[in-house]
């Protein structure tokens, strides 16, 4: 199983939200530019995250978008799930039909294999996540809060 770029880039567009929590709305052209993620892309998925209402845009100057609810509510698995990103293992996809319309010999263990991914992926929360020292050192690194308020300071004067 291989989680593939929508769920990658979904994943890291909440986290900016999420470490950003604190400074009001983020504009996805500002999320594209720090992270280095295409701005129609990120409109593609934004549209998905708002649908699963994991996200709010805010109309206005000063306007973008807001996690919809408290980072510690918000699950890796909601979002990836969310962009319909597919956590499964299994060659046949979960229908049992993997080897000429029956389950292979591995099904089972694929399928186990599935659910502690999802599980796993459950049980971690983007507030939980943005409290690791590794992602504090590299959102201190690349200084991305110091970016965008000096950019909001300089299109204000």
């Amino acid at each position: 199983m291989k989680l593939s770029t929508k769920g990658r880039y979904a994943v890291t567009a909440m986290m900016d939200l999420a470490l950003h929590e604190q400074d009001g709305p983020v504009t996805l052209a500002d999320i594209s530019r720090c992270q280095r993620i295409s701005l129609s892309y990120l409109e593609q998925l934004f549209a998905r995250l708002r649908k699963n209402k994991l996200v709010k845009g805010v109309r206005g100057p000063g306007g973008g978008y807001r996690l919809a609810k408290p980072a510690g509510e918000i699950t890796i698995a909601d979002v990836i799930v969310a962009v319909d990103e597919n956590v499964d293992a299994t060659r046949c996809g979960g229908q049992r039909n993997c080897q000429s319309g029956e389950p292979c010999l591995t099904h089972d263990l694929w399928t186990d294999l599935s659910q502690q991914i999802y599980s796993f992926l459950d049980g971690i929360t983007l507030a939980q996540l943005a409290e690791r020292p590794s992602v504090q050192e590299i959102a201190r690194k690349h200084d991305i809060r110091g970016e965008r308020a000096s950019a909001r300071d300089n299109s204000v004067a």
